[in-house]
């Protein structure tokens, strides 16, 4: 997720408003247990996985932090009754990756690295993953997303030392033409890397789907005037119109939003994808995207998982990223007990492989049991089968569907398959 992905995920707790962005609250709490509580710099082979996070404890996104510590918390807790690693309790180093505006992922990183963090869950932000993924291949420790989901971030899994359990989103497009199959459909996209990785997967998938192309229409940053695109759009009589935009060209999805609509392409007929998704309530004038569809990275966790984030974390209000956070870390835990090494290298070249081609499993008990019998296990965890591939996403890809409301809040209704 970037920066600007993360402000917009939460339907319900964030608007469109730069007012309502600075008044957020403070740096949520990051639970640990007694045996996470400041941990002393690691003595080199003293067998303990330290698990560090590096999420945005602090800053504008760090309303998505607490449930993605707690996801961590979790897994850390379940991993420790279960016996620990490599029969250590396993310890959690708490970090802050602040805002792509400041430093302090990287200073944070640091630190956690010289506290002998065996793997990273972080960050959150698809901008500071770039930054700090040549860092994690440096000292050799891993990162694992929950939440960055920038189709840049593929060609950094290639280093070996950066993974993520949340989709790219370059996937959507194939998820769209799956949901959309048959239908006839009009894309339009910010021509920037994201917009063109989400058209490419589109195209992609067209003909196995069934689905028809009938418009194709780019813009730029600098695009003002959208009356030709819509035009253009209109022409082509979609039964769905997709718009697929970040966050930071919110005034221009606005206006497409709107002349969309009034063209009678909106409302059901309207598909918002990247940061296109976000809550509209005070942007826009109430019911403009009433009954348009979303899509969104990322699964819902049942209510059973809520329920023992919420014993870790109370506050949790919003379990966004929260059960990729666990897996990332029941996965690292995985590698390190394969590897029968708590070190950084030896838990990312071991990290695809616990994650497929074995004994299927699904919680760490189970899966610690499969391996006194068997070499090989599969973690299919709380995001279901996730089968690590060469450039460290996950495969297949899940995502939530949503719908907006009369009030233009969005709520998850369905889940989709990229």
């Amino acid at each position: 997720m970037s920066l600007a992905r993360a402000l917009l995920a939460t339907s319900a707790s964030i608007v469109l408003t730069v007012s309502l962005v600075s008044c957020s609250a403070g740096p949520m709490p990051v639970p640990h247990t007694s045996g996470s509580a400041s941990p002393s710099p690691a003595v080199s082979g003293d067998g303990v996985l330290r698990i560090g996070t590096l999420l945005p404890v602090s800053g504008n996104a760090s309303f998505i932090a607490a449930a993605q510590a707690a996801g961590v918390e979790t897994a850390v807790r379940e991993i420790n009754s279960a016996g620990g690693v490599l029969g250590k309790p396993v310890q959690v180093l708490p970090g802050d990756s602040g805002d792509a505006t400041t430093t302090k992922a990287e200073q944070s990183f640091a630190d956690l690295v010289a506290k002998g963090a065996g793997a990273v869950i972080g960050p959150s932000s698809s901008v500071l993953a770039v930054r700090v993924a040549p860092l994690a291949a440096a000292a050799g420790v891993p990162l694992i997303s929950p939440a960055a989901t920038s189709s840049r971030l593929s060609t950094l899994g290639n280093s070996g030392y950066f993974f993520r359990t949340i989709a790219s989103a370059a996937t959507e497009g194939g998820a769209l033409a799956t949901i959309l199959a048959g239908k006839k459909v009009a894309l339009i996209y910010l021509t920037d890397d994201g917009g063109a990785a989400v058209r490419a997967s589109l195209i992609a998938k067209l003909a196995t789907s069934k689905t028809t192309l009938v418009a194709d229409q780019g813009f730029t940053t600098g695009t003002a005037d959208f009356a030709p695109i819509v035009a253009a759009v209109t022409a082509a009589a979609p039964d769905a119109t997709v718009l697929v935009s970040p966050f930071s060209s919110v005034e221009q999805n606005k206006a497409i939003i709107t002349q969309l609509t009034a063209a009678g392409l909106g409302g059901a007929k309207l598909w918002l994808t990247g940061g296109s998704m976000a809550d509209y309530s005070q942007a826009l004038p109430a019911g403009l995207v009433n009954n348009a569809n979303g899509l969104l990275e990322g699964i819902a966790p049942d209510a059973a998982f809520q329920a023992r984030v919420k014993a870790v974390d109370p506050t949790v209000s919003d379990m966004l990223y929260a059960a990729e956070a666990y897996d990332a870390t029941i996965l690292a835990a995985l590698a390190a007990t394969v590897s029968h090494s708590t070190s950084g290298a030896a838990v990312a070249r071991n990290l695809r492989s616990v994650s497929a081609g074995g004994i299927k499993c699904t919680d760490f008990a189970q899966c610690i049991s499969a391996l006194k019998t068997h070499d090989n296990i599969d973690y299919d965890g709380l995001t279901g089968a996730i089968a690590l591939d060469s450039h460290g996403d996950p495969n297949p890809a899940h995502f939530g569907v949503y719908r907006y409301d009369a009030g233009n809040r969005f709520a998850r209704v369905g889940d989709a398959l990229g």
